[in-house]
């Protein structure tokens, strides 16, 4: 059984490239062998800034789960969902609101930021100045504690950090908790028990951050005590109330290395793309026609690798041997620039074929794709439930009709 909870979704906006396979999709195979994985599909984000254009939005969906099949994305590994068929993350995102302070959401860093890259949408409006919130509800409504992200999204975890912490410091405090948590470490048995009290001691008398890390740890790896009494024993460490929402913490991932075809960052807002399940014909057209050393205006001139866009690939698809053939070739122009590039075509075209075949038997048969998004909406509704149900009874809102 997993230990750790990852949380991570994608915008349908789109066709998905090599881009977003080297920057996410690749991390993503690897963590749902490593970790219990939620992975998204975020169309109530993609509204907030495509609210003008709605109608795409469904087929991006479907054409990006397939994308994210074919990358090796496996179903039963991971739990895929579409989620606008979670309701229970529009009912957190709204209760959060009632307790996050609106200066938490302005001081976002990219929410000026995407403010001044789109500003030719009007994006005044109060679901864009939310989303940071609506994110926080997707990560904490499954108790995610681990979430995949670039250095620029790290902001967007520390404030569903910082919106959990609020929210167990208000709605934590349930009636003989103390008493309650007391009971709770007597379950851990004798020997954990006692380090449980020591480390607690020692975190609150003498303020021993080791301490308290290793007083999570050992709640973490006690698997059989019950999850109420966890998150009990969580908050009791601080000397606060009951854990009700989870803290995440941000798992840093590499930024993607794939260059765009014109050597800036791979974007479709850059027209620079090859798309995963872009056609071998299109991927050899869209390469031998990439810019590459200026210097070389003729075959016979000499050129520097270092000047060229596609030696930008060749540092992600070449081994030693290529470059050095590369670097040798390009600087006596003993090879051409379409000679050049044949080897990334060939490898671009390798890395798709498997891609190619998985997405075949999904793109052969769409039921696939929703029977697979049908049991991943069930799977994650039950976790979303759960949550939400401790939620609205701490805020009083479980009473009957």
């Amino acid at each position: 059984m997993f230990e750790n909870r990852v949380l991570s979704g994608m915008r349908p906006t789109g066709a998905l490239h090599f881009g977003h396979y080297h920057g996410v999709l690749k991390n993503w195979v690897k963590l749902q062998h490593e970790h219990q994985c939620l992975f998204f599909v975020a169309d109530w984000h993609a509204l907030t800034t495509h609210y003008d254009d709605p109608a795409t939005i469904g087929n991006h969906a479907w054409d990006m789960v397939v994308d994210w099949l074919a990358a090796g994305v496996d179903p039963a590994q991971a739990t895929l969902f579409i989620q606008s068929k979670v309701p229970e993350h529009a009912e957190l995102h709204l209760l959060l609101s009632m307790i996050t302070p609106l200066s938490w959401l302005e001081r976002v860093p990219t929410y000026k930021d995407q403010q001044e890259k789109l500003s030719e949408k009007d994006l005044a409006t109060y679901g864009f100045l939310g989303y940071p919130l609506l994110q926080s509800a997707d990560i904490l409504i499954y108790r995610a504690n681990l979430v995949p992200v670039g250095e620029d999204q790290v902001p967007h975890v520390e404030i569903t950090r910082e919106i959990a912490r609020r929210f167990n410091h208000v709605f934590g405090r349930e009636t003989g908790f103390e008493e309650k948590a007391e009971i709770a470490i007597k379950k851990l048995g004798a020997k954990r028990g006692k380090l449980y009290r020591k480390l607690r001691t020692d975190y609150l008398e003498k303020g021993d951050g080791d301490a308290l890390a290793s007083a999570r740890s050992l709640l973490e790896e006690s698997q059989n005590l019950p999850l109420g009494d966890r998150e009990r024993l969580f908050g009791y460490i601080e000397g606060g109330g009951k854990v009700i929402l989870t803290e995440p913490k941000a798992l840093l991932t590499e930024a993607s290395k794939m260059p765009g075809l014109d050597g800036q960052k791979m974007s479709k807002s850059y027209n620079n793309t090859i798309r995963l399940r872009e056609t071998p014909e299109n991927v050899s057209k869209k390469v031998k026609t990439m810019p590459t050393d200026p210097a070389r205006v003729k075959r016979t001139d000499p050129g520097d690798p270092q000047k060229c866009p596609v030696w930008q690939l060749h540092l992600i698809y070449s081994d030693d041997a290529k470059k050095k053939w590369v670097q040798e070739g390009c600087r006596s122009a003993g090879i051409g620039c379409i000679e050049c590039k044949q080897p990334v075509i060939d490898a671009i075209i390798a890395e798709q074929k498997p891609m190619r075949e998985r997405a075949e038997r999904y793109l052969d048969d769409p039921t696939l794709v929703r029977n697979i998004i049908a049991d991943g909406c069930e799977k994650a509704r039950k976790h979303a439930q759960e949550t939400l149900r401790d939620v609205r009874e701490v805020m009083g809102l479980d009473y009957s009709l």
